[in-house]
């Protein structure tokens, strides 16, 4: 299996479309033509990383965070992000990134604290805005069916964990084939009337071209008459962190300790204790102070992050308790889930999890 193949199927699982505008993910280098021997997953594909996927010999490496974030002018090795970069050309290497792709996705790295922590009721902390479309697409009533069945199968009418979502309207249109045209019904230069079925769709905004593809290829028009809308409604199932509650309500420090047990940390920085009782808890994986309001918002007891700066803790204005777990830690459990993910897809090549340490930060105690 090529590496281009291999990508496509990640991607059917996690949609990169789904990633932040500032992000750079993808296939970050290697040649997409070439067979894949074996997938390396890991957080960071630094150098040793790479080392130990050429001594695995693995030639794809999924990564979390992207290796080349900004342009790189030049590759000479002057520093840790080019000396991998290099490492990774030199020896046929490619390397994959998913970052916030998978901390947009539903299932992704923030689904994993909440589901570590044992939080239910789920919901996504920040939706995806201008994320959603609405098509309305005009078909001969004898083919509407067809052309509803090639949109659904391309994935419009997927709304949260519903699919083949989608509503018709019926109704009359006309029109008139002038010179030029191959009509699919009637005669030039006479207005033609025609039994008519509106189907309209909502869709993720990264699925229109394979949307509108299949709908041009299922309809018998030569010019489909067709809209499409941008929709103002949020995306409750893609989006920047999550929340969820637990069954019953503990107190604060109770609390720390379990976080600190269950992501076996060393430490937690955390705003002030306020004697209150958590029990609606937002998350977000990496660095998080973007959330501390959207966590407010929903009434969240306790908010989890990383790299989080002094004045962020003062934002909890007695209302939350704020707690910074670290920007590796937060998000230690991607490996693990994206090597489940890819292993569950890949039978005939190895796939295997990167044994290497790669958090910079120390802890001196």
């Amino acid at each position: 299996m090529t590496i281009q193949k291999v990508i496509a199927e990640i991607e059917k699982h996690i949609a990169i479309s789904q990633a932040e505008d500032f992000d750079n993910v993808g296939l970050l280098c290697g040649l997409p033509e070439r067979n894949v021997s074996g997938i390396l997953v890991c957080h960071d594909a630094l150098e040793n990383v790479v080392d130990e996927a050429i001594h695995r010999n693995c030639n794809l490496i999924v990564c979390f965070h992207p290796i080349i974030f900004s342009g790189l002018k030049s590759l000479t090795g002057k520093n840790y992000v080019e000396r991998a970069v290099l490492k990774a050309i030199e020896n046929k290497v490619a390397i994959y990134a998913i970052h916030t792709a998978f901390d947009n996705d539903f299932y992704g790295v923030n689904a994993g604290i909440c589901n570590l922590l044992g939080l239910k009721n789920l919901k996504i902390l920040q939706p995806k805005k201008n994320n959603l479309k609405q098509l309305n697409v005009y078909v001969p009533k004898d083919h509407s069916e067809n052309v509803k069945e090639a949109l659904l199968s391309v994935g419009a009418g997927n709304i949260g964990f519903y699919d083949e979502c989608s509503f018709t309207i019926e109704g009359k249109g006309t029109f008139r084939p002038i010179e030029g045209s191959n009509p699919f019904s009637g005669e030039q230069n006479i207005r033609e009337n025609a039994s008519e079925n509106m189907i309209s769709v909502i869709f993720e905004s990264f699925k229109q071209n394979q949307i509108v593809t299949a709908m041009k290829s299922a309809h018998p028009y030569e010019e489909v008459a067709h809209q499409i809308y941008s929709l103002e409604n949020e995306n409750h199932y893609s989006g920047l962190g999550m929340y969820g509650e637990f069954e019953t309500e503990v107190d604060e420090n109770y609390f720390l300790n379990f976080v600190k047990e269950k992501f076996n940390l060393k430490v937690i920085k955390h705003s002030d204790l306020n004697n209150k009782k958590i029990k609606r808890v937002g998350v977000l994986g990496g660095s998080g102070a973007s959330g501390i309001k959207a966590a407010l918002s929903n009434k969240c007891d306790a908010y989890l992050t990383g790299d989080l700066k002094y004045h962020d803790y003062f934002l909890a204005e007695s209302k939350m308790l704020i707690c910074d777990i670290g920007h590796y830690e937060s998000e230690q459990l991607v490996s693990q889930q994206l090597f489940e993910i890819l292993s569950q897809k890949f039978s005939t090549f190895a796939v295997l999890k990167s044994s290497e340490k790669t958090n910079p930060v120390n802890y001196f105690l």
